[in-house]
């Protein structure tokens, strides 16, 4: 059933579950704020669970400089939230909450015993003691004419009164675990400005032949070199791991690379990567390598026994060259250190790790305050920014979550209807 009168709610409303929306909460508790938390799902924090299925990754060690430029064209305004809480913060606030952590070979941090779940049951235990209330089941809507927060439940709508509102409601990706992008719609009739929801971290279709996918796919490319040119003309360059898939190619290096490939089809209907299937050898010495006498083996085999060439990547070099495969050794040596491969599109959104688009940095103050709303903020992967896996979207959706919830005390405290308490603005540190 559906409340004639909103009810008024006696401090501030988290709406989103995610780490962006727990460490607020945790922010807004330490400085003595009542906290209510909406989660549309029946429990908090799943996508952080399944995030940690393979080890949770939850920042990178490198360098401050080097971890802000992997937010591309929002790196500053990123590094204004690192600067805030950081990677250094993050792993200390996990040491806070019993759970050390250590830098793996390729500098990505994890908690020491790779797990999730300990991590998110402990805290969520710590933010029921302290006082937040959780609500799951509460879908949000958007607000009724009154600015009242709207939200589906099992009994009917529920509408609220907030001091101040946080939305942290993830992107599009997986939508099965609760961030579907449902929020856009509200936000856009609220005068939110909001950039289309793009996937991130994904796939991408090349439009393979039935027999390659049905006798490759799943197969993995490691080490691979990956070729392409981003956006600016440059030629770029990169070394790492893929998996070839029913319709195309994915895996940690298309991932780190997936917003060039991405907006160059959007610019030019479909982009190109060049794949180095040998970068143990130079060209010169494979074309050596080649150039020996096959006597009576098939060419398949003395591309296995001279190049190092089998399963996957023979299979991709005749997908790729078909006919047309070069019998001369040096132009076959530089197909094999240079094999297109065309990219139709992206995979969709719900299959992405991560989100690109959401709410236009532009739309918010420094507090992360809509400029269209005043007290209500916003955090996490529903803003409009976007980073490779790595650690970095876990850090700067904390990070957000951090500076909304230190915007939230401050625009409380000058409405009066808060006082920081004194050592708010440390209390994560």
């Amino acid at each position: 059933m559906s409340e004639s009168h909103p009810a008024a709610l006696p401090g501030v409303a988290i709406v989103g579950g995610g780490p962006a929306g727990l460490i607020a909460a945790e922010v807004l508790r330490a400085a003595g704020v009542e906290v209510d938390l909406f989660e549309a799902r029946g429990s908090v924090g799943r996508k952080f669970l399944i995030a940690g299925k393979g080890g949770l990754n939850l920042t990178h060690s490198e360098p401050f400089d080097a971890f802000v430029a992997r937010y591309g064209a929002r790196r500053a305004a990123v590094a204004g939230w690192l600067q805030r809480f950081d990677a250094d913060a993050l792993r200390e606030w996990a040491r806070g909450h019993g759970v050390e952590t250590f830098v793996g070979s390729s500098g990505r941090v994890f908690p020491s015993d790779l797990k999730a779940a300990p991590l998110l049951r402990g805290w969520v235990r710590r933010l029921r003691e302290s006082g937040v209330r959780f609500h799951v089941q509460h879908r949000w809507l958007g607000w009724d004419e009154d600015g009242a927060l709207r939200f589906q439940t099992a009994q009917g709508e529920r509408r609220l009164q907030a001091r101040a509102t946080l939305l942290a409601l993830g992107g599009a990706s997986w939508p099965q675990l609760g961030s579907d992008g449902a929020w856009v719609a509200p936000l856009q009739q609220a005068g939110i400005a909001v950039a289309p929801l793009e996937p991130a971290n994904c796939g991408f279709d090349a439009g393979w032949s039935t027999h390659f996918a049905e006798r490759h796919a799943g197969a993995p490319l490691k080490p691979v070199v990956l070729h392409w040119t981003d956006l600016h003309g440059s030629a770029r360059q990169l070394q790492g791991e893929c998996v070839v898939t029913a319709t195309g190619i994915e895996g940690s290096a298309i991932y780190a690379i997936a917003a060039d490939l991405r907006d160059a089809i959007a610019r030019d209907g479909e982009t190109t990567l060049w794949l180095d299937l040998a970068p143990g050898r130079d060209a010169a010495r494979l074309a050596a390598d080649l150039a020996r006498p096959r006597g009576k083996r098939s060419a398949s085999e003395h591309l296995r026994r001279n190049a190092g060439i089998d399963g996957v990547r023979a299979g991709l070099l005749r997908e790729v060259a078909g006919a047309a495969l070069p019998d001369d050794p040096h132009a076959r040596a530089t197909l094999l250190k240079r094999l297109p491969v065309r990219l139709l599109r992206a995979r969709p959104v719900a299959e992405a790790i991560s989100t690109a688009g959401g709410v236009r940095l532009e739309a918010l103050d420094a507090a992360l305050m809509a400029q269209a709303r005043p007290g209500v903020f916003l955090a996490g992967e529903m803003l409009d920014w976007e980073a490779p896996t790595g650690g970095y979207l876990l850090t700067a959706c904390f990070a957000s979550g951090v500076v909304a919830a230190e915007g939230m005390l401050a625009w409380l405290a000058d409405h009066g209807t808060a006082t920081p308490a004194r050592g708010a603005d440390t209390a994560m540190r």
